[in-house]
């Protein structure tokens, strides 16, 4: 039976102290509190203080989706502002220090943080996750398998982390780099069933590595308790819009590939360090840098491979009704992703980080 490709998106956002500009907790507010009150499950608390999470309902078509995180970016925007905070779409600070970062009393976190110590309480990051429907488990591991060599191609886009405690770090996605730090992150090894998959996860659990398959963090994954794919790599973008057209960008990949396997057909498979060797170039370089085209065995500018990407899927955008959302991948590329935006605003202001973080809540709010 062909997978609904419904979609459900997660966006992670940043807490501010309007007037410092710098991150601050808002566990000493009653914004989560009333978040509840107002969206139910649809907010939820982080491990930092100063990350709050929402995640949409489960959306039909990309239509559903842009509604319902318009609305929640929309409502986080204002309990922000009521309690005193500004909310920014960044998938890094541009200087806040994580030493001074609380961590939220939960049992979950506090076991996450002691098992992984420093490197858990430096995971300042803020990032976006799109679950896109597949039913059929088997399916699903053969469409992550082939997905993993689009990631690099949709991280570039969404590049959006270029300053971390101060610094130009000069990589356009240097959330990629600290998330690294953790175990079970990157791109995955290509799996030959699902049953291998729960084998892998079967061991890990039974082994004490971990105690469910939610602490594996690759860059995509089988979601444990959903019949999702869950594609986890991507910065968080400045715009509502630009997370529509990416997550549209993700659901008509999925499509894509489903038509090939339900046709017995696949996607050329490479192997993981290959695929690596690409991810390191998009967080580095973003959509102005080269990558590896692997059939040709070549460089190539990663805005020409996008355009040759978004040939290829054409036929489920039409199919899926997404044309206007797949319309916002240009956008992003003849505007700059978020990266590309804060790093003109810090040349033109001579250097001013607050400045950076007055454009992202600008940017964060704008188009609702």
């Amino acid at each position: 039976m062909r997978p609904s490709f419904s979609l459900g998106i997660e966006e992670e956002y940043q807490t501010i102290d309007p007037v410092t500009r710098d991150l601050r907790s808002h566990i000493e507010t009653e914004m989560l509190a009333e978040g509840k009150l107002r969206l139910q499950e649809r907010v939820k608390a982080e491990m930092h203080t100063s990350v709050v999470e929402v995640g949409t309902r489960i959306c039909r078509n990309i239509d559903e989706a842009r509604e319902d995180i318009y609305e929640l970016r929309r409502e986080m925007i204002k309990l922000a502002r009521e309690h005193h905070l500004e909310l920014v779409a960044g998938a890094t600070h541009p200087f806040a220090d994580w030493r001074t970062q609380q961590i939220y009393p939960d049992p979950r976190y506090h076991q996450v943080v002691k098992d992984l110590q420093l490197v858990a309480r430096a995971n300042l990051i803020f990032g976006l996750h799109v679950h896109v429907g597949i039913e059929d488990r088997e399916a699903a591991i053969r469409i992550m398998n082939a997905m993993r060599y689009f990631l690099p191609h949709i991280m570039a886009l969404a590049t959006n982390s270029p300053f971390w405690l101060g610094l130009n770090t000069g990589y356009k996605g240097y959330r990629a780099k600290v998330f690294e730090n953790f175990p079970r992150t990157g791109i995955p090894d290509a799996f030959s069933s699902y049953s291998e998959f729960e084998n892998y996860v079967s061991l890990l659990v039974r082994t004490n590595c971990i105690d469910n398959a939610k602490k594996i963090w690759w860059d995509i994954r089988p979601h444990p308790f959903f019949n999702t794919i869950e594609v986890r790599a991507c910065d968080i973008p400045l715009r509502a819009e630009e997370t529509i057209a990416i997550a549209a960008l993700i659901q008509a990949t999925a499509a894509y590939l489903y038509r090939l396997h339900a046709a017995n057909q696949d996607y050329r498979q490479y192997a993981r360090p290959l695929l690596m060797e690409n991810k390191f170039r998009a967080v580095r370089y973003g959509l102005d840098g080269m990558l590896i085209d692997f059939g040709r065995q070549q460089e190539v500018p990663e805005r020409d491979l996008l355009e040759e990407y978004l040939l290829l899927i054409d036929r489920e955008v039409d199919e899926l009704g997404s044309r206007e959302a797949i319309d916002g991948i240009r956008k992003i590329m003849k505007t700059g992703t978020g990266a590309d935006r804060q790093l003109k605003v810090f040349e033109d202001s001579k250097g001013d980080l607050k400045a950076v973080v007055d454009y992202m809540a600008e940017e964060t709010r704008a188009g609702l």
